[in-house]
């Protein structure tokens, strides 16, 4: 026979609890009162979000007695900013990017490479423009050219240009676009860095980043014949390659870090110069990707 739980309340003398020692909490928040499931706060604010109280006025006084708050008697300090190191963890900018977060990630790379050493040989331009330039939107192509005048492309040595196409993140580089196109010229040119280049996404967006690069150069009002702007070389060297089917975002802010250390060896006479399969390491990779979540200038 099963036993059931008596309803009685036994009339046994209580025995009063030793005092509870001091509880540090790191991980609460300031604003997180309605939280406290057991506490009379939560209660009360679950109360005021509602038209009518889910309690009387007696019954919540009465719950306000028997289940005190204890979180102004608690010690608490800030959370800790530790990082935990396991074989295990994954770095977030080894996951699949968005843009958002791509962008977020590259303004702190181009703080600390370009701008604080105050390196004016570089620009990038927003990584979502090449798939607005290819939305056939005239207005929203005209918001691209008016944008890319503003960055003054042609003024320097080096254009990055991420393109996220195909839910697959890729690099161009634009090299010494301020260079007449003429016989002479064996500087100017195109790389296409790709972090999984088996899949031919070069070839297929030729044809519009060829058509891309002449418009820039009708808008800014460049001289120059259409032929010889069809004919600036596009390279798609082989560069490292990525082994899963995320980590293309992370390969291109990579590229970008490292191709701005190197680009004082690069010479387009001596292509492909550095950009080759040992360029770096899958272990290069890993290290930058937790020296940028060591920063905590992600979240």
């Amino acid at each position: 026979m099963s036993r059931r739980r008596s309803n009685r309340v036994r009339n046994s003398k209580a025995v009063p609890a030793p005092p509870a020692p001091v509880t540090i909490i790191e991980d609460i928040e300031e604003d997180e009162y309605e939280t406290h499931r057991s506490c009379w706060k939560h209660v009360a604010y679950l109360n005021s979000r509602d038209s009518k109280p889910k309690l009387t006025k007696e019954e919540f006084e009465l719950f306000k007695l028997t289940s005190p708050c204890l979180y102004e008697e608690c010690t608490r300090r800030e959370r800790s900013r530790r990082r935990v190191k396991c074989k295990y963890l994954v770095s977030k900018l080894r996951k699949k990017l968005d843009s958002n977060v791509f962008i977020n990630y590259l303004e702190v790379l181009w703080k600390k490479d370009v701008l604080d050493k105050k390196n004016n040989s570089f620009v990038y331009v927003d990584c979502l423009w090449f798939s607005m330039y290819k939305s056939e939107n005239e207005r929203v192509r005209s918001n691209v050219f008016e944008s890319i005048k503003a960055k003054q492309i042609f003024s320097k040595e080096y254009v990055f240009l991420p393109i996220v196409y195909w839910s697959h993140w890729t690099l161009l580089i634009f090299c010494n676009f301020g260079e007449h196109l003429d016989d002479d010229n064996d500087k100017t040119c195109m790389l296409f860095l790709d972090s999984l280049k088996t899949t031919g996404t070069a070839q297929q967006l030729q044809p519009d980043i060829r058509k891309f690069v002449l418009d820039i150069f009708r808008i800014e009002g460049r001289s120059e014949d259409s032929s010889l702007v069809n004919d600036i070389p596009l390279h798609a060297p082989d560069v490292p390659q990525q082994t899963n089917d995320v980590e293309c975002g992370s390969f291109v802010l990579y590229y970008i870090h490292r191709f701005i250390e190197n680009s004082c060896d690069f010479n387009t006479n001596e292509y492909p110069s550095f950009l080759k399969v040992d360029w770096f390491s899958h272990k290069d990779l890993e290290d930058f990707c937790n020296a940028f979540d060591s920063l905590g200038a992600i979240r």
